[in-house]
């Protein structure tokens, strides 16, 4: 039986504009803005839409934008579809997105969620004050090689592999003199190319230790609530089915990898076989085709559509049963 399933992107996908057209067409998308703005108390939506650059990409806006973005499209999407017979088997979320797809599957709310990753990408960026962390994609590198990398490259230092993103390309994170010699051993090794990434922040690495443990802190006393829709952790896609799994979910991705790799192949092999991105840009959608070339992925932004917004015709896939 085919299904399908909603996917959220992470920190990366934001851009200056995102969700303004869709907000000013769809009184659903509307009120997720002017529910984020007040939920933080500042007009997170003008930066969102007017930005500067510079201000949104900050990593404590750009994660609450983010998560507000994407859900308007889901809110956009919702006054489009059917709501009793169009529901997906599963929701995802890449990083950041985890958070998005808890708010989709009813375990938080919307400004929970947005004031969470405010404090998410706040203790994110604390964390990794004194520590010199690093980032590089490593792309056209075969996956038979990365316990080579993995090996060579942690001997300069903490290291791993912070996302596993398509066959041949992956993201490492660690200290910065990790990262420059695994950009020089991943060469050597067979990568066609390997690029130390502008950022300042060991993402999913054991460097985000003190954001996890302020992670921690900042959940308690949060109602979580079981999922609506099923779900899949990040590092390794097992099912998220309980409010507390959740929870911990929040805590863990800070300082482990995203297999969003294993992430499509488990939902796949559950039956799925499209998955609709839903958020600002098709990062996700790239990725799903690169993974899984059998199966649809489509994105719900789309700059020809009228408010930039695609419904996808799902009409042939089966809904998910309770």
């Amino acid at each position: 039986m085919s299904s399908f399933a909603l996917v959220f992107p992470g920190q990366g996908s934001q851009a200056v504009g995102m969700g303004r057209e869709l907000a000013a067409a769809s009184p659903a998308a509307g009120v997720i803005f002017a529910r984020a703005d007040e939920a933080l108390g500042e007009p997170l939506s003008r930066l969102a839409w007017d930005g500067p650059a510079e201000q949104l990409n900050r990593t404590e806006n750009a994660q609450p934008a983010l998560l507000a973005a994407s859900l308007a499209y889901l809110g956009a999407l919702r006054e489009h579809w059917d709501a009793q017979t169009q529901q997906p088997a599963w929701a995802a979320g890449h990083s950041m997105g985890q958070y998005s797809a808890l708010v989709a599957a009813g375990v938080i709310g919307l400004e929970v969620g947005v004031r969470l990753v405010r404090e998410r990408g706040r203790l994110m960026q604390a964390s990794g004050q004194g520590r010199d962390g690093a980032m590089a994609a490593i792309l056209g590198l075969d996956d038979e090689r990365l316990p080579e990398l993995i090996d060579e490259a942690s001997a300069h230092g903490t290291f791993g592999i912070a996302n596993r993103n398509a066959p041949g390309q992956v993201v490492v994170s660690g200290e910065r003199a990790a990262i420059d010699a695994a950009a020089q051993i991943a060469t050597r090794l067979g990568a066609r190319k390997a690029i130390v990434l502008p950022v300042s922040v060991a993402a999913h690495s054991p460097l985000m230790a003190e954001a996890a443990a302020g992670m921690r802190r900042a959940l308690d006393g949060v109602e979580f609530r079981d999922p609506e829709v099923r779900l899949l952790a990040n590092a390794d896609a097992r099912p998220l089915t309980t409010g507390a799994a959740c929870r911990d979910e929040l805590v863990e991705h800070l300082t482990t990898g995203v297999d969003w790799i294993g992430a499509v192949r488990r939902m796949i092999a559950e039956g799925v076989t499209t998955f609709v991105e839903v958020g600002p840009g098709r990062v996700l959608t790239g990725l799903i085709k690169r993974i899984a070339p059998e199966a649809r992925a489509v994105a719900l932004e789309d700059p020809a559509a009228p408010h930039r917004l695609a419904v996808p015709d799902i009409a042939t896939v089966t809904p998910a049963r309770a």
